[in-house]
């Protein structure tokens, strides 16, 4: 049986932290919003030690992808094994969601295009221009701009056209 779109969410794992990420996600993408929050009780708190009251889930969605923040302790941590990829239109796409998630973080670990969120949270920011410059079929100009993507942090749309073509 194939899933339809809507049945498929991406659980992320925090350490009490989900709805502050969930609020900082949601205030950075277009056409997204907090659509559920759950509390933990009482019940069970011999196992999850959470003051009831407290969030133990946020449902969120990030322009139509469905996201569940779950405050589920220090027991697991993001690593750079899983990412999302956000396809940028133009160059100052690519500047604002950089600029937006890697805020506060250490520039230089950041690299080709790849930086990691407050939350630990990986993200991919590369312009579809990079990916149709890859896609044109000539071998040696994917590799003239994937050698010039590979010195970069930020993907910078300019110099990869130059890359491109040779320059």
């Amino acid at each position: 049986m194939a899933l339809s779109p809507l049945k498929l969410t991406t659980c992320l794992w925090f350490d009490g932290q989900a709805e502050e990420a969930a609020n900082y996600y949601v205030s950075i993408f277009p056409n997204s919003k907090i659509t559920h929050v759950q509390r933990y009780t009482e019940a069970g708190r011999e196992h999850h030690g959470r003051e009831p009251g407290s969030v133990l889930v946020v449902e969120f969605e990030l322009d139509g992808h469905r996201f569940v923040g779950l405050n589920g302790g220090p027991h697991f941590t993001f690593s750079e094994a899983v990412s999302f990829q956000i396809d940028c239109a133009d160059q100052a796409e690519v500047d604002y969601y950089w600029d937006k998630l890697g805020a506060g973080r250490d520039p230089a670990k950041q690299q080709c295009g790849w930086l990691g969120d407050k939350f630990g949270l990986s993200w991919q920011v590369v312009p579809k221009a990079f990916k149709e410059m890859l896609a044109k079929g000539d071998g040696a100009a994917a590799g003239r701009v994937t050698e010039a993507m590979m010195k970069m942090r930020k993907m910078d749309i300019a110099e990869l056209e130059k890359a491109l073509k040779g320059e």
